[in-house]
């Protein structure tokens, strides 16, 4: 029996049937995996007994992944599996943006009281004529798992849609719209557009992605988004922006101190992923690559350790090796092997970010010897008995 425990209620329904095999336990120290959703770990400790970490949901500056790393916990997180909540959203947004939606319904509420409110709306109504998205032109900056989304349903909606993203993985890219125009350049995008919106990952390469320079790119009356990390814009220059009138709107999922201030800005609470589809869809993915690797030591989709994949194990014994991405390692896991009589049926061995993975099958069941053999392996941060 394996055991998981959780922080935060990872759905509505609180995610503690995790099938069989597996229990549910209150402590991290009873627990092999953890599943968290939104709370910062940056303080914690993890008790050595914990293996991995899942976070459902694709962000994941809450956790100190390197720390982590270092202790041989590999932290997985979901990416895509909340996309089509997020596009939806995005859908909803540029509408509300090109048409006073919200401006017609606060001057009704305005005017409950008012007897003469039926006929003073036709008057009234004026003030909220907005333009139709149709034939406009957007700029979508990155085409991952939620901008590619986010394209192709502005294509639908009739827009001339411009994608950014010097980084697009081929999966990402065969779902993408033929009518999606592909620019190579940030600033050359952000000059053709009326609409902008961002997607891309927050990382340090990332940070500030739109600034000033961008935005000074930007034809006068951009509206712009943000709903993917409020790392990624500047946010002094943003207020630069919509105070001199190059930015008409911003909307944005990140309620800083800063942004709750700006004038026609539509600040929502990180709600960009908020469905119960998504809760849902986030935990079982989560779950999925805690169990594989659980069971069989194959890594997906974690942010602090390579993807390697070995399938099931066929052989006597599976070892997992988690260790820093140095010289001559793999020659000392061999040799170390090789000295217990061991004979390695398969491998595979990926690195990341100065961290490594090796996933070997053995031809006779892992002995105590075995592990202690490459524990002593100097930068060998965890040695995991899979089989």
């Amino acid at each position: 029996m394996r055991h998981i425990t959780t922080i935060d209620h990872i759905t509505k329904k609180g995610f503690t049937d995790f099938g069989e095999g597996y229990e549910y336990v209150d402590s991290l120290d009873k627990a092999e995996a953890l599943i968290i959703r939104s709370t910062s770990m940056h303080n914690m400790e993890m008790p050595p007994n914990i293996e991995a970490i899942a976070r459902a949901g694709a962000g994941f500056n809450s956790i100190p992944v390197e720390r982590y790393a270092k202790q041989g916990i590999v932290v997985f997180n979901t990416p895509g599996a909340n996309s089509n909540a997020v596009k939806e959203l995005m859908v909803c947004l540029f509408l509300l943006a090109s048409r006073d939606v919200l401006g017609s319904i606060k001057w009704c509420r305005d005017n409950e009281d008012n007897p003469n409110a039926y006929v003073d709306a036709e008057a009234a109504k004026k003030a909220f004529v907005g333009q139709e998205i149709k034939g406009k032109t957007v700029g979508v900056i990155g085409l991952g798992n939620v901008g590619s989304k986010v394209a192709n349903a502005l294509v639908d909606l009739g827009m001339k849609v411009y994608g950014y993203d010097p980084y697009i993985a081929v999966k990402d890219a065969w779902q993408l719209s033929r009518d999606v125009v592909r620019v190579n350049d940030l600033d050359e995008l952000c000059s053709k557009c009326e609409y902008v919106t961002v997607h891309v990952p927050s990382e340090p390469e990332t940070w500030g992605l739109i600034g000033k320079e961008q935005i000074a790119c930007m034809p006068d009356g951009v509206i712009l988004f943000n709903y993917s990390r409020e790392t990624l814009v500047d946010e002094d220059a943003v207020l630069e922006g919509l105070e001199s009138g190059k930015i008409s709107k911003f909307f944005t999922d990140f309620a800083t101190p800063k942004v709750l201030k700006m004038p026609r800005t539509v600040v929502t609470p990180h709600t960009g992923a908020g469905t119960a589809e998504a809760e849902e869809n986030c935990a079982n993915m989560a779950l999925d690559e805690l169990k594989d690797y659980l069971e069989n030591g194959n890594i997906t989709n974690s942010v602090n350790y390579p993807t390697v994949n070995l399938g099931i194990c066929r052989a006597a014994g599976r070892i997992g090796a988690l260790h820093a991405d140095i010289p001559n390692m793999i020659g000392q896991i061999t040799s170390a092997l090789s000295a217990q009589g061991v004979n390695i049926v398969r491998m595979a061995n990926e690195s990341y970010n100065g961290n490594a993975y090796t996933l070997f099958d053995i031809n006779e069941p892992v002995r105590p010897e075995i592990v202690e053999a490459l524990r002593n392996i100097e930068g060998m941060w965890r040695v995991r008995v899979i089989k």
